[in-house]
């Protein structure tokens, strides 16, 4: 009886010990499938850019910081937007400036 528990427990362990590696190198290889998907494919656009701005001089600069200017561009106008709709609640005085305005503060 002693021998079968023994044998038991080796083999359980055995069994854990393969079925952690397993769901390892599963788990390994998703995340290995998530890094070539973006270093391979979607940002390689960026790597020619990248490529770019060493390779032409002065025009390189510009052309590869291209995303850059488009998004301090997109946020620029979107803060405006932004002031804009707070002024325009604030004249129709919507807005509760009041400390109690949420029931957490009270």
């Amino acid at each position: 009886m002693v021998d079968f528990l023994k044998t038991l427990v080796i083999i359980s362990i055995f069994y854990t010990f393969v079925l952690v590696n397993i769901t390892f190198y599963k788990m390994r290889s998703f995340f290995e499938g998530i890094q070539s998907l973006f270093v391979d494919f979607l940002f390689a656009p960026l790597d020619v850019l990248r490529h770019t701005e060493n390779n032409t001089g002065y025009w390189g600069w510009w052309f590869a910081n291209i995303f850059s200017w488009i998004a301090i561009g997109v946020c620029a106008y979107f803060v405006v937007y932004w002031c804009k709709q707070l002024k325009i609640h604030q004249d129709n005085n919507e807005e509760n400036q009041d400390t109690t305005a949420h029931s957490f503060l009270k």
